[in-house]
């Protein structure tokens, strides 16, 4: 490999690779934090009174 190809993937890889581990972390994010508000939300249920 030359050189210049070797310098040109060590710059673009990480250009590519950040915003879409942004983008990932984002969504797992979100994901959380749905996943938390339902299961909060199930256990208020649960806990309120039942009425007939």
């Amino acid at each position: 490999m030359q050189w210049e190809l070797i310098v040109a993937l060590v710059v673009a890889i990480p250009v590519i690779l950040f915003p879409a581990a942004f983008v990932w972390y984002l969504n797992i994010g979100g994901a959380y934090a749905a996943f938390k508000e339902a299961r909060e939300k199930r256990a208020a249920r649960e806990k309120a009174p039942k009425t007939a």
